[in-house]
C-alpha cells in the first residue's frame, strides 16, 4: 500500500523555507521553532526534511547542513530527548522526525525503541534506522534479526546497508535465517556489484538448502546476466530444490532482460 503524503503545513511550510535558505548557502539561518512543536507534526515536518535533503542531492554535505540548522536552532538534543518519553506517541514522533534527520547521536536510542513495549514504536524504530543508515544502525537492526520479521529487516536493510556494510554481512558467520535475510536484501537493493558473492552462495553445496535458494532468488531479482551465467551451471546440482530455484531464477531474469531490451 502506498502511504499518502502528509498534508502540507504552516510549520511544515515555515521549515521547508528555512532549510531551502540554509541549503542555499546562508548559515545564519535558523528555525524560531521549539521541539514540542516540530513533534505536533511528525509527518509533514519529516516529509519536508526528507523532500529538501533529495532534493539537494542526498550528499554529505547536504546532511551535514541541514543537521546544523536544527542543532543552531537548539532543536536537535530535544528532538533525541523525544525517545526517552513516557508517552509512544512521542516516541514515535520523536522516531519520524530523527530519522527524517539521520541523527547520528539518534541512532543508539532507536537502537533501544527496537525493544519498545509498544509495536508500533518498534515498527516506526526500525523504519527511522533504515532512513538513518550507517554501519551503528545496520549492527543494530542485525543484533535483533532473531526478533524481527525477516521481510521487515530485509527491507531495512535493503535501505540501510552501504555497499561495504553488505559485503560484511554477506561474509560474516550467521544463522541460516539471518544469511537469508541478508540475501533478500541485496535482491531489494539490486545489488550487482555483490552478485559474484551471491552466485558463490548459490553453488556452494556445503550450504544449507535455505541459503542457497534464497541466493537464487536474489540473483534472480537482482536481475543481471551474470547471475543467469552462474545459474546455469546448476542445472545439474545434486539438490533437486536448489535446481528448480536456479530455473526459476534464469527464467526471471530472462524476462528483465527482455523488458529492459523492449
Amino acid at each position: 500500500m502506498i502511504r499518502p503524503e502528509a498534508p502540507r503545513t504552516r510549520l511544515a511550510s515555515k521549515i521547508e523555507r528555512v532549510l531551502v535558505t540554509a541549503l542555499g548557502g546562508d548559515p545564519r539561518v535558523v528555525l524560531n521553532l521549539n521541539a514540542s512543536e516540530v513533534l505536533a507534526e511528525p509527518g509533514p515536518v519529516a516529509q519536508v526534511i526528507s523532500a529538501a535533503l533529495e532534493n539537494a542531492g542526498n550528499g554529505l554535505l547536504p546532511q551535514l547542513t541541514v543537521t546544523q540548522t536544527f542543532r543552531r536552532s537548539g532543536l536537535d538534543a530535544d528532538l533525541v530527548d523525544s525517545l526517552a518519553s513516557s508517552d509512544p506517541a512521542i516516541r514515535i514522533a520523536g522516531c519520524r522526525i530523527c530519522g527524517a534527520l539521520r541523527l547520528p547521536n539518534a541512532v543508539p536510542w532507536l537502537a533501544d525503541l527496537l525493544d519498545d513495549p509498544s509495536p508500533a514504536v518498534r515498527d516506526v524504530a526500525v523504519r527511522s534506522l533504515a532512513h538513518t543508515g550507517g554501519r551503528r544502525a545496520v549492527t543494530a537492526l542485525m543484533a535483533r534479526a532473531d526478533r524481527l520479521p525477516s521481510y521487515r529487516l530485509a527491507m531495512a536493510l535493503a535501505r540501510a546497508a552501504s555497499d561495504i556494510d553488505l559485503e560484511w554481512l554477506l561474509r560474516e558467520k550467521s544463522s541460516v535465517k539471518t544469511m537469508v535475510t541478508v540475501l533478500m536484501a541485496c535482491g531489494l537493493r539490486r545489488d550487482a556489484l555483490h552478485g559474484h558473492l551471491v552466485v558463490r552462495m548459490a553453488q556452494d553445496q556445503e550450504c544449507e538448502t535455505e541459503i542457497r535458494v534464497a541466493a537464487c532468488r536474489a540473483l534472480a531479482m537482482i536481475g543481471k546476466p551474470a547471475g543467469a551465467d552462474g545459474m546455469r551451471l546448476l542445472a545439474t546440482d545434486p539438490d533437486e530444490t536448489v535446481r528448480k530455484a536456479s530455473v526459476r531464477a534464469r527464467m526471471r531474469i530472462s524476462a528483465t532482460m527482455r523488458k529492459r531490451i523492449a
